[in-house]
């Protein structure tokens, strides 16, 4: 077990780094291409490569949550305790922000923004449910059954979710916010923030309730004539 500020700084430096792949390839494609779906591949691919990397290499010290949603629905597990889980959250949030700059900064732009794309509406939120839910089952079955398999299995979820959800999936509450301080390709408009947060948590509490029922372990049915046999 690495201790709490190794595990911090984790959780800070990956999301950071998940972020500025986010955004930076996003700048890349859109600077490389001006077909929208070409554009969006280039920003899919790195993402998901990008999560296999950084799961890998930085689960065994903090977990690799670098997802607000996903450090909520382990504390309600009871894996980690709340006070911990509330600092994860906070530096998950600065390390989103962090990332954001560095991939301004490295494409030679303004270091802040204010993202001015409209991303907003019932299909936008439920796909949002959608993402989150679907990572978070992800994540719980994973670790269930194929727990050495979870840095492909989250980096492909999410590869696909990027084209069959009409958001793009965000299904982080640390990345949205970050992504709402670019005004590039993967930008979000800050008063849209509200909706697509709540309806990460949404997806990730259904998720939460769902596996507790799914993933339970049956208990053994009990065998009468073995009690008959006792009771003789």
């Amino acid at each position: 077990m690495f201790d709490l500020s190794r595990r911090l700084t984790t959780e800070a430096l990956g999301t950071a780094m998940l972020v500025a792949t986010v955004v930076g390839s996003g700048i890349m494609a859109d600077r490389l291409s001006a077909d929208v779906a070409i554009s969006l591949l280039g920003n899919t691919i790195p993402t998901g490569a990008m999560l296999v990397v950084l799961i890998t290499l930085l689960g065994p010290i903090s977990g690799a949550h670098f997802n607000p949603a996903v450090t909520m629905v382990f504390a309600l597990r009871r894996e980690i305790p709340v006070r911990v889980a509330c600092f994860y959250i906070a530096v998950q949030f600065a390390g989103g922000v962090a990332g954001t700059i560095l991939a301004h900064a490295m494409f030679d732009l303004p270091l802040w923004q204010v993202s001015a794309t409209i991303r907003t509406g019932p299909g936008q939120w439920l796909a949002e449910v959608v993402a989150t839910f679907g990572l978070v089952l992800t994540i719980l079955a994973g670790l269930r059954f194929r727990s050495d398999a979870i840095p492909w299995l989250v980096g492909l979820y999410i590869t696909a979710a990027y084209w069959f959800t009409a958001s793009t999936s965000f299904a982080n509450p640390a990345v949205a916010m970050a992504r709402s301080l670019t005004d590039t390709f993967a930008g979000i408009r800050p008063g849209d923030l509200p909706g697509f947060i709540l309806a990460e948590i949404a997806g990730a509490s259904v998720a939460l309730l769902l596996t507790g029922w799914l993933l339970a372990e049956s208990k053994p049915l009990t065998q009468p004539l073995a009690h008959m046999k006792g009771a003789e």
